[in-house]
């Protein structure tokens, strides 16, 4: 199964200039518990963005050209989703915007820690219907005035 995480602004705002648009420390915290131990798809561009290969997580870059780095490279996103689509294993979908929109019609589960601010973006998550999900609340705080809260959003 396919679960999408991310952390986005009032307006779906996720990113500018290849980095995060919101620097949420129980956010970081929440992205390392959950998905570790997993598999983690991301595109290239979120790929050059980390400052390392993830730990304890296999790392999938979805990207027409070879590289070295990452444990696999995905080629051929549609015989991927099919593969992979049905098992049980959650596979942690992490950006960027068009990975997550290419994803989230094929996804069970939205994790989102939703900020309660706007920021200034190039990157946003995908609309998605609210209304298709059951929403649990993890956790709500604050960090450096930020106030935000953690969901589930779980396909009904």
């Amino acid at each position: 199964m396919f679960s999408l995480i991310a952390c986005i602004g009032k307006n779906r705002e996720l990113g500018k200039n290849g980095e995060l648009v919101f620097h949420i420390k129980e956010d970081m915290q929440f992205f390392r518990e959950k998905t570790d131990g997993h598999k983690v798809v991301m595109g290239r561009k979120t790929w050059e963005s980390l400052p390392s290969k993830l730990k304890n997580r296999t790392n999938i870059v979805i990207s027409r050209h070879d590289f070295d780095g990452p444990d696999e490279i995905i080629h051929n996103l549609t015989d991927f989703i099919a593969k992979n689509q049905n098992t049980d294993e959650e596979i942690f979908i992490i950006g960027g915007g068009k990975i997550y929109e290419e994803f989230l019609p094929v996804a069970s589960n939205l994790y989102l820690t939703e900020v309660d601010a706007d920021a200034d973006a190039d990157t946003y998550f995908p609309e998605f219907d609210k209304n298709r999900y059951e929403k649990t609340l993890i956790k709500e705080g604050k960090d450096n005035d930020l106030a935000f809260s953690i969901s589930k959003y779980q396909l009904k």
